[in-house]
């Protein structure tokens, strides 16, 4: 069984909690995260993979398996790529509906905000928005199949 979206979400305050608010520090760790992220093949590196509303570029790749969601995802950046890695982890084998209605409140509880800046933030902003419409377009396809189903 797959860690819930909280116990994740819980597990990366206390990652983050350990470099005591250090910006040099953060930024250095988000980076690590990204280097960890499986880089995507150049033929998935296509416009209809980019997340829109990112500075950098940001490809994400949802996927359905056994009714839980996976992503994967690569960036030009490697702040971005570790940002994008974080939402991964989150997302990654979670349903659907857990995706659609999940409050992400690891963002303000490391304290984001402070180490990226506005347009990073409207960034991130929009790899949410993309995950959790790549989920609530699966939740409609499978509430489609199991009516059909019947």
């Amino acid at each position: 069984m797959p860690q819930s979206i909280t116990e994740v979400q819980d597990e990366i305050i206390e990652e983050f909690a350990l470099l005591d608010g250090d910006p040099e520090m953060t930024n250095f760790y988000i980076m690590e995260l990204g280097q960890k992220l499986p880089a995507l093949d150049e033929s998935q590196k296509v416009d209809e993979n980019t997340v829109k509303g990112c500075q950098s570029k940001v490809w994400l790749i949802p996927a359905m398996e056994d009714s839980r969601m996976h992503f994967e995802a690569d960036s030009n950046s490697a702040i971005t790529k570790g940002l994008v890695s974080l939402l991964v982890r989150v997302f990654q084998d979670q349903t659907p509906s857990e995706i659609v209605d999940a409050d992400l409140y690891f963002i303000d509880k490391i304290g984001m905000n402070r180490f990226i800046g506005t347009q990073r933030s409207n960034g991130f902003a929009a790899m949410i928005k993309q995950m959790k419409l790549f989920a609530l377009v699966s939740k409609e396809q499978q509430a489609v199949t199991k009516s059909e189903e019947k």
